[in-house]
């Protein structure tokens, strides 16, 4: 049989011509890609939804307080309506938003007053609280409800939803309303979600918030209808973070080619002083000198192969580290005393490091840790991460605090630790990075991106307290053999007490008085020790009730699910039940799958 070109080519299906495909081509909205995105700002599952909206709200309603010089005080509701679907309600005291704004503020991505402000804050992309309006509409199909009220005015109620296409809010309703609050805001949403204690949830993540904002007073209602106060307990605010301009060390090539270009100074020693922060004219003038760059040249007709001289040149340039007034740590002492409250442990240690720079944006780590006391000495370390004042509940796995973290020999201090892994034993560790611009690796801020000079200074916080952590370990251990030979002279006293009886032929009745002599004799010799042993009651801090939220609950609801599917009693869930029980109801499963498959295959046979 001959093949014809004609029986190959049968079939073949025609391709698209370029004006066909050109044709389909258009802009992608900005709401539009995260609609069908919406797992880039937090909304993975229902679980993780129903936090990332309550945190969206909490973060913007502690700025908003925090500008305002207002001591914040938030309720928090969160109501089960049955099917998944929860009506999240928050309130807070702020100063309120004036009424031409909201709908922008709800309604909108990617529209705030923080993207361009250069000073330590919670929100930074302007995408937060919209996105979880628009969640809620794409799950429930309802609109989000705000009430706010600007002191001195009447409060302005709205019905709004975003709309996808276009990125604008979609007003359903605007009126004035009577409402009981001086000032501040409220926002109702409906959304698709899922309850459930633990070191992810709802109870965890306000018990942190709380623990690093001791300022803030929050009431918080769970779908179970119980109430949780987290009382405040300092009056005194947290110090102003200023506005600054950007520092030069660390400055990018683009960036810097973007101030040039939007300069209004004549001279780059005039552009290099009011564009930037610590910079005076004696530095300018080094700068220049370093760059090759003659001090009156205008800035805008610096070609690039000139730029890459300046950027080199600002690096060979010593310069002063940002100022701290456009930071606001916590402290070393709020941290550790938070730490404190939360975990009953035998030494504690904290530090506040000095505020330095990453591609020009300063920073500040602070740490603290917890070690001994009621800790397990055989699971993981415990690792507590924050990012200016806000919880990071999520991605531990691929966040630089995490890098950093593991990167410290921690067998220097006292710990076991396998390459490239956490160290195992009794230690609780926090860390706290402050930021004018906190690098978090997605929209989502869940964890932060792996910066070297970020992840050194980790380092090097972790490292500082580590050093007072092996002394204090050094010491008990020189305590502990200290001890042991004591106990082998103490075991002997009483006979040589016995035998002084016998040569100097004292009575019974002295013999109780020798023994105390001796005792003494060898207190005095030694000198006073302390044991060193665990006091629980010593750390007056501590709050059982309070450390235990969203955690006994949980364990309880683990074991009840456990036991369920095992069909086996369980006396706990801790570290070495959970695996066993585990195990046991993964191999339940493949049995019954197994036996399924095998009746599938008998049926088919047939």
């Amino acid at each position: 049989m001959t093949i014809t070109k004609k029986t190959i080519t049968k079939g073949k299906t025609k391709g698209k011509t370029a004006e066909e495909m050109a044709a389909k081509q258009r802009n992608i909205g900005v709401a539009e890609f995260f609609a069908r995105n919406k797992h880039l700002l937090g909304f993975d599952n229902p679980r993780k939804a129903l936090l990332t909206t309550i945190k969206e709200a909490v973060d913007n309603s502690l700025d908003a307080c925090e500008e305002a010089n207002i001591l914040p005080e938030l309720n928090i509701q969160v109501i089960d309506m049955s099917k998944d679907r929860f009506r999240v309600i928050i309130e807070d005291n702020g100063p309120g938003i004036v009424k031409k704004q909201v709908p922008k503020i709800f309604g909108k991505l990617l529209y705030g007053s923080k993207f361009h402000s250069r000073r330590q804050q919670r929100g930074q992309q302007g995408i937060g609280i919209s996105a979880a309006v628009m969640y809620g509409q794409l799950t429930t199909g309802r609109y989000a409800r705000i009430t706010s009220k600007v002191k001195g005015q009447k409060a302005r109620y709205f019905e709004l939803q975003l709309d996808t296409k276009t990125n604008d809010p979609d007003i359903i309703k605007n009126e004035e309303k009577e409402w009981y609050k001086e000032h501040g805001t409220r926002i109702e949403l409906d959304i698709e979600g899922a309850y459930q204690k633990g070191a992810q949830s709802i109870d965890e993540y306000l018990k942190e918030t709380a623990v690093v904002n001791p300022h803030c007073m929050i009431i918080y209602t769970n779908p179970k209808a119980e109430q949780i106060i987290f009382p405040r307990v300092t009056e005194k605010m947290p110090k102003e973070a200023k506005e600054i301009k950007p520092h030069p060390k660390g400055v990018e090539f683009g960036t810097m080619l973007e101030l040039l270009s939007s300069t209004k100074e004549k001279t780059i020693t005039k552009f290099l002083e009011n564009e930037f922060v610590r910079v005076s004219s004696t530095v300018a003038k080094e700068i220049c000198e370093n760059s090759r760059i003659l001090p009156k040249t205008n800035p805008k007709t610096l070609s690039r192969d000139t730029v890459e001289s300046l950027i080199a040149g600002i690096k060979q340039t010593k310069i002063m580290a940002p100022p701290t007034d456009c930071l606001s740590p916590i402290t070393a002492e709020l941290l550790e005393k938070g730490l404190k409250k939360e975990v009953n442990a035998e030494f504690y240690a904290s530090t506040t490091r000095d505020p330095l720079v990453y591609k020009g944006n300063p920073f500040q780590i602070e740490v603290a840790i917890a070690y001994g006391g009621a800790q397990l000495k055989d699971k993981a370390m415990n690792l507590m991460r924050f990012a200016n004042r806000v919880p990071l509940l999520y991605q531990q796995g691929g966040c630089g605090i995490t890098k950093g973290v593991v990167g410290v020999n921690w067998r220097a201090y006292g710990l076991n630790q396998s390459n490239g892994n956490m160290p195992v034993g009794p230690l609780t560790v926090v860390v706290h990075i402050a930021s004018i611009w906190v690098p978090f690796t997605s929209e989502s801020k869940e964890a932060i991106a792996q910066y070297g000079d970020i992840i050194n200074e980790i380092k090097k916080a972790l490292q500082e307290v580590g050093r007072q952590l092996s002394k204090y370990v050094a010491k008990k251990k020189k305590v502990k053999t200290e001890l042991k030979k004591r106990s082998y002279i103490e075991k002997y006293i009483p006979k040589l007490a016995e035998g002084l009886i016998e040569i100097l032929e004292e009575g019974k009745a002295e013999q109780e008085l020798i023994n105390e002599k001796l005792f003494s004799l060898l207190e005095e010799h030694r000198g006073k020790l302390d044991t060193m042993e665990f006091d629980p009651s010593k750390n007056e801090e501590y709050d059982d009730s309070w450390a235990k939220i969203g955690r006994e609950e949980a364990k309880k609801e683990l074991k009840e699910e456990f036991e369920e599917e095992s069909g086996e009693k369980v006396d706990s869930v801790d570290s070495k039940v959970v695996p066993k029980v585990n195990s046991k109801v993964l191999s339940k499963k493949k049995k019954v799958i197994k036996k399924k498959e095998q009746q599938k295959t008998l049926v088919d046979g047939d």
